[in-house]
């Protein structure tokens, strides 16, 4: 691949080459770096990145032995997850300037695996709704959803091939749909937060980003030590139960189009696919996540409202005060209805090998104020499950529209070997 060009390579792709010493990890650097030169006036993605601190991470891989499965890769971290050698923000100008004096656990995993820490990307404020500068990469009058907005961004327009962003409500799989890249929300507990900003402590998951499947898995494998996750093959085509869950009214044109599609699509390959009928308890999960996850920011961002009210954003004051107002009965009452739809969902996925489901509303909508609806995302997000947005389509205004596939929890390798199904399924269908 020609000099400056390497950047669009997959992760899969780069790590082999890195891995046989027929590209350096500093030649890649330079392209990344050269590609954020060239379009971050226009995407806005990154919050702090230092070209000679990569450049020097870059040589160093270069003049030492094989790390290991991400040797060389620039990965882009989501500004609420802390590094010890570049600042974290979350996003908030109550943390300007402030440099953490460790890095979380998956930075540490990634730097133990090889790869080079590229720069820190733009959050929402806090992780929560308030949008941050981020720009859609296929349209910048449009927004690239929140809250790993930057780390969407950043990998959709090719200034790094993988990036790890947060999700407590749909902040992964949402901008991953609008910016159409894969998104992955493991299950709940597989991936290490210890150094991730808090906003509740039930429902905040790391998130990966990349443009392929099998660079998620990548990733993922890295980050927590799992090699299965590395195996994205199914043996057969697998059942499949399209669920559209009880939002399914705040779905739009393009959405119901990609699913139907997709459920055509899949179903011509091979897979079973079937409608789901879904149980009532599961129209409660949007009000329950609410509850759950405001009561819990509550707590969680008591001191900056404490100390630091006028430089909260008043969403974000308004989302603490109804969090206040959540009682500990009201919130026990939540859990319990949380608990009794996982092991109900548990049972629907021992009848499938996965759920076909829609990743939002539609494409991206107009304006950077809103981040869009996460309303396809955090019930899954409640119930814990991995989660794969797949790009599938593009809607009305050109933009990318995803296509979700969940899994059984803790069933992330099959869930991620699905989804890699589905994704190529979908591409030869855009191709022909």
């Amino acid at each position: 691949m020609p000099a400056r060009h390497h950047h669009r390579l997959s992760a899969l792709e780069a790590a082999a080459l890195l891995r046989r010493r027929e590209l350096s990890a500093e030649a890649l650097a330079q392209d990344c770096l050269a590609r954020i030169a060239e379009r971050e006036t226009q995407v806005r993605a990154w919050a702090h990145i230092d070209a000679d601190h990569v450049l020097r991470q870059a040589r160093a891989l270069d003049a030492g032995p094989l790390r290991g499965p991400l040797h060389g890769l620039p990965i882009g971290i989501k500004d609420v997850i802390d590094t010890a050698e570049l600042p974290t923000q979350y996003g908030s100008p109550i943390y300007a300037g402030h440099q953490p004096a460790w890095d979380a656990a998956c930075v540490t995993a990634i730097r133990r695996a090889g790869g080079v820490i590229m720069g820190k990307t733009v959050t929402s404020e806090l992780a929560t709704s308030y949008r941050g500068k981020t720009a859609n990469p296929h349209n910048p009058a449009h927004t690239p959803g929140g809250s790993s907005s930057g780390s969407a961004a950043a990998v959709a327009d090719f200034m790094v091939p993988l990036a790890l962003g947060t999700q407590t409500g749909g902040s992964t799989l949402r901008p991953s749909s609008f910016c159409g890249v894969v998104g992955y929300k493991p299950s709940f507990g597989l991936l290490n937060r210890h150094g991730v900003k808090q906003v509740s402590e039930s429902l905040d998951t790391l998130g990966l980003i990349g443009r392929a499947v099998t660079d998620v898995a990548l990733l993922a494998g890295a980050v927590s030590g799992r090699s299965e996750l590395l195996h994205c093959a199914l043996r057969e085509p697998p059942t499949i139960g399209i669920w559209r869950t009880f939002e399914w009214r705040e779905a739009a044109p393009e959405t119901h189009a990609a699913l139907e599609t997709a459920a055509r699509v899949l179903s011509a390959a091979g897979a079973a696919v079937t409608e789901r009928v879904m149980d009532p308890v599961f129209a409660e999960l949007a009000a329950a996540h609410k509850d759950i996850q405001f009561r819990e920011m509550a707590e969680a961002l008591g001191y900056e409202l404490r100390a630091h009210p006028e430089q909260l954003s008043a969403s974000l004051r308004e989302s603490i005060g109804y969090g206040m107002q959540v009682t500990p009965q009201v919130y026990d009452a939540k859990r319990v209805i949380a608990a009794r739809a996982r092991r109900l969902i548990d049972g629907v996925l021992s009848e499938y090998d996965m759920l076909l489901a829609p990743s939002a509303p539609g494409e991206a909508p107009h304006g950077l104020e809103d981040t869009g609806s996460p309303v396809f995302n955090r019930g899954w997000t409640l119930l814990r499950l991995p989660c794969v947005s797949v790009p599938a389509f593009t809607g009305p205004r050109g933009l990318p529209v995803g296509i979700q596939v969940v899994g059984r929890y803790w069933h992330d390798a099959k869930t991620l070997a699905c989804a890699e199904w589905v994704y190529r399924q979908l591409e030869s269908c855009r191709q022909r």
